[in-house]
């Protein structure tokens, strides 16, 4: 009799847990989003250590789940605004290799390039009013180098602007780095040497904030040299291009502003 007792107890749990199973109502919250969601709120919040633990929970423990390529992407975004831009840099190279054809690689190649060059996003850089062209600046050609693959695969992108502001900043950079060196032989009589560096920016660094600068070195140089003819040239040019550039000051560079960063983050697909 007690067993029967048991049976016609339990049979109604089981049919319960049957229909509730079946049933068309709302979904059971899986862990994943779970630990997606929590990801979300620690980057609303600026816990990106945190955010990045549940991402990376995704990536290790769902690795085909449905929030695993979004966990993926938005790794790149964490580390970046975490400061560790080696592995920004590295998890966009691993979500290009992995999702070429994901909504988002657009993304991807665009932080690639952004992480590859941040000095100037140090606080005491910025307010110090550093000049970083006078350091070493292979970062920033490898930044140029990669956004500029970025603005050529996607010229439809929504970063596009962000990008070719970064461009600007990074070819005035580069373009002024070069003169230094140009300076640096004009001032010990290597005239040849700062003939070629101020050419050099002249011809592969177009448009950039230095060649009325780099015209000038030319300047300085074939007269020095006796070389008239190079002169009279080269005369004519500044005259045709920068009439008025005498009384205007050069060497003001526009600053980069990393406050977009926040209304950047990757869509949520």
């Amino acid at each position: 009799m007690i067993n029967l007792i048991r049976t016609f107890l339990i049979l109604p749990m089981i049919s319960f847990i049957v229909v509730s199973c079946n049933s068309d109502g709302p979904e059971v919250e899986q862990p994943e989003k779970i630990y997606y969601d929590q990801a979300q709120r620690r980057m609303n919040s600026n816990n990106f250590n945190g955010a990045i633990e549940s991402l990376e929970a995704i990536e290790n423990m769902y690795p085909f789940g449905k929030y695993a390529e979004q966990a993926q992407v938005e790794l790149i975004y964490a580390h970046f605004m975490n400061s560790e831009t080696e592995a920004a840099h590295s998890s966009a190279e691993k979500f290009i290799r992995l999702h070429p054809r994901h909504p988002n690689i657009d993304y991807a190649y665009f932080m690639k390039g952004l992480s590859s060059y941040t000095r100037d996003r140090d606080l005491l850089i910025r307010f110090s009013d550093t000049d970083l062209s006078n350091r070493d600046i292979s970062g920033a050609k490898q930044s140029f180098a990669e956004l500029t693959e970025f603005l050529t695969r996607f010229p439809d992108s929504q970063y596009v602007q962000y990008a070719k502001q970064r461009n600007v900043y990074l070819r005035n950079m580069i373009a002024k780095n070069e003169l230094a060196a140009a300076d640096y032989y004009y001032s010990i009589n290597a005239y040849v040497g700062a003939i070629r560096r101020a050419n050099y920016v002249i011809e592969n660094i177009p448009n950039s904030s230095e060649n009325y600068r780099a015209l000038k070195i030319l300047e300085n140089c074939y007269e020095a040299l006796g070389y008239s003819e190079l002169l009279e040239d080269v005369r004519v040019v500044i005259n045709i291009n920068y009439p008025n550039q005498e009384n205007e000051n050069t060497n003001r560079q526009r600053r980069w502003s990393w406050n977009f960063l926040d209304e950047s983050r990757p869509r949520n697909n």
